[in-house]
């Protein structure tokens, strides 16, 4: 190559015009135009090593891609993403709407740079009414709604949920525990003797009446709130006229407790049944979305999202990213009251009208109580991004101070803690937590099983080296070119020498020498404050006990242990509830109840006859001959 084809060669990588005066990428976008038609669908930018820089739908895909082709007219960051590309890729769909969910998923599948990304996409609490027993149960619920009830939400947090399930078992009497253990109680629990529970499961309450109780439950929670109000209000003045003065006072108590569910709800809009409003601010390329629950006239909780702006999208871009991923995987309401247009607010509404199987509404308003509701939302979500900004700004500097006291080759924006837990070799867990600039990644967290059979109960050296080992492998098959976000700057082991020489080794033998690792050993005595830091190639040294780096390395490694020895616990508690029915085919959660309820151990269930068993409701003939033999081979 001659010194000026690798002038060129320079020129475009870095999106400069070439001797036709225009970047690469124009030229590449360019040449697409002639293989497209009108169609709708889905688009998609790469740049040169294949990495997708953008996601993109188009209602006429020609029209749509030639105006990336022009070469002035963009903003920055659309210039920028142009420069970049290398290569398109294109799907056609029949319509719009398709190209518009379809967008949507490849964006949360892919991450594109240049695409806004909802980060936190966790599901969202409920509260449940069974249906499926003579007695419905009142619960928490989060996920698939596989269990027959009635179900209401979203509420914004556990924490919600959890208080407002606590009022609601003072006003209504439901019961909250599983039917194995309804049916198998004789006495009423403590939930019946502090006046949380009608005890139906000892015959306190009729089934008629329970019912009754259920419907003012569902009432309540469906915004018919003044009705049960009044009925409890005229049983309580009965009850005293008739000089039944203690159960006069229950019905007190339960007033009272309904009293305060409705004032714990915050904002409780008159007008408005049902909605979701959604406030963007967005300041200095960062951005923050509120979204407030409203649901039966009562605000049922908020809760603030940072998504990834695409390298500085407009408010109305980020906007509608942010409502086609938010309600990718859970329904809309009827009414989204939104703080700013988008552009494509109709394509947006049919889409979740689609999704819902009923008419969804999309608006922006602009005065009265919707309003009010909206620019509430907006104040929040102003108040948000502030404190981000500024825990952002304290982090930075920690990750500034990490990377002076290690003498890294730059900040470190993505940082990877390990740990072990164990109990003299058993149930041994890894875990990996992540921390960047904005605090701790928790959808980054991970446990790792100790699955070799080859080590020593208790030798945390093997258990480190296989954690690193199963990491590192992993992360190299799916990112051989270390293109994503996923590749940590440095690595910060819970140990001393040892540990960081297994690591080390693991390291060198994958062929991954430029990540830096560091040991944290607890120094003399163990003592907080007296770490000795390990580092291959130098020397153990120590930081300043009262410099803020070293508080900052404390609570990292503070945050892995909590999260390794909570990732141990559960494991311990899985294996302690273990049950010889768990490893017989054909028997799942149900069969398994079943066959508890009516033998009453699994040891029982173990001693059974072939006729016994069949007799077990559920069960059929073969399934019984299969628990029998399952159990006749185990001698």
């Amino acid at each position: 190559m001659t010194r000026e084809d690798m002038d060129k060669s320079t020129l475009e990588e870095e999106g400069r015009p070439t001797d036709d005066g225009r970047p690469r990428g124009y030229r590449c976008i360019q040449s697409y135009l002639p293989t497209l038609d009108n169609s709708p669908g889905v688009y998609r930018m790469l740049d040169e090593k294949g990495a997708v820089l953008y996601v993109g739908k188009a209602r006429n895909l020609r029209k749509r891609v030639s105006s990336y082709a022009r070469a002035s007219g963009h903003t920055a960051r659309i210039g920028r993403m142009v420069a970049a590309t290398a290569s398109m890729m294109f799907l056609t769909t029949r319509t719009e709407t398709e190209a518009l969910l379809l967008e949507q998923n490849l964006i949360k599948q892919l991450k594109p740079r240049y695409n806004v990304l909802l980060r936190d996409d966790k599901s969202f609490p409920h509260i449940m009414i069974s249906r499926s027993h003579p007695f419905p149960r009142i619960a928490k619920h989060r996920g698939k709604r596989s269990e027959k009830g009635d179900y209401f939400g979203p509420f914004a947090s556990a924490g919600a949920v959890n208080r407002t399930l606590n009022q609601l078992q003072k006003v209504f009497l439901l019961r909250d525990c599983t039917d194995a253990m309804f049916q198998s109680r004789t006495r009423p629990c403590l939930q019946y003797q502090i006046a949380r529970c009608a005890g139906p499961c000892a015959g306190k309450i009729s089934e008629r009446d329970y019912a009754r109780l259920v419907d003012d439950a569902v009432a309540f929670l469906s915004g018919r709130s003044s009705r049960i109000q009044a009925d409890l209000a005229a049983q309580m003045e009965a009850a005293s006229a008739a000089m039944e003065y203690e159960r006069a006072a229950a019905l007190r108590d339960r007033i009272r407790a309904l009293t305060q569910v409705q004032a714990s709800q915050g904002i409780n809009p008159r007008h408005v049944a049902e909605a979701d409003i959604i406030a963007l601010h967005s300041q200095g390329g960062q951005a923050c979305v509120q979204v407030f629950f409203i649901r039966a006239h009562q605000s049922w909780g908020n809760r603030a999202y940072f998504p990834r702006t695409g390298s500085g999208a407009e408010d109305a871009e980020i906007l509608e990213g942010f409502i086609g991923q938010f309600y990718d995987r859970r329904p809309p309401p009827r009414l989204i009251l939104l703080s700013h247009p988008i552009d494509n607010a109709d394509l947006m509404a049919e889409a979740l009208t689609h999704k819902l199987g009923r008419k969804v509404v999309l608006i922006v308003p602009k005065r009265g109580e919707k309003a009010e509701l909206v620019e509430n939302a907006r104040r929040n979500a102003r108040e948000s991004l502030a404190r981000k900004l500024a825990e952002t700004a304290a982090q930075g500097r920690l990750l500034e101070g990490l990377a002076r006291a290690f003498d890294l080759p730059a900040t470190p924006r993505r940082v990877e803690v390990y740990d072990n837990s164990h109990i003299q070799g058993a149930h041994a867990v890894g875990a990996m937590i992540v921390a960047g600039p904005e605090g701790f990644v928790k959808s980054a967290y991970r446990k790792f099983n100790i699955k070799s059979d080859k080590l020593t109960p208790g030798d945390d050296f093997a258990m480190m080296r296989e954690v690193l080992s199963r990491r590192f492998t992993r992360l190299l098959k799916e990112d051989p070119d270390r293109q994503s976000e996923n590749w940590p700057d440095l690595l910060l082991i819970d140990g001393g020498a040892g540990q960081v020489s297994a690591v080390a080794g693991i390291l060198h033998d994958l062929g991954v020498r430029d990540v830096p690792l560091v040991g944290v050993a607890k120094g003399e005595e163990r003592d907080a404050g007296k770490e000795e830091f390990h580092i291959p190639g130098r020397r153990p040294f120590s930081l300043p006990h009262n410099d803020p780096v070293l508080y900052f390395i404390q609570r990292l490694r503070d945050e892995s242990h909590r999260f390794v020895i909570g990732a141990h616990r559960a494991k311990r508690s899985r294996a302690i509830g273990a049950s010889p029915l768990d490893d017989i085919p054909g028997v799942g959660a149900a069969r398994k109840r079943a066959l508890l309820a009516h033998f009453g151990s699994a040891k029982a269930v173990a001693r059974a006859s072939l006729s016994d068993l069949k007799a077990v409701e559920g069960v059929s003939d073969r399934l019984a001959e299969t628990i029998y033999n399952h159990f006749q081979e185990l001698g």
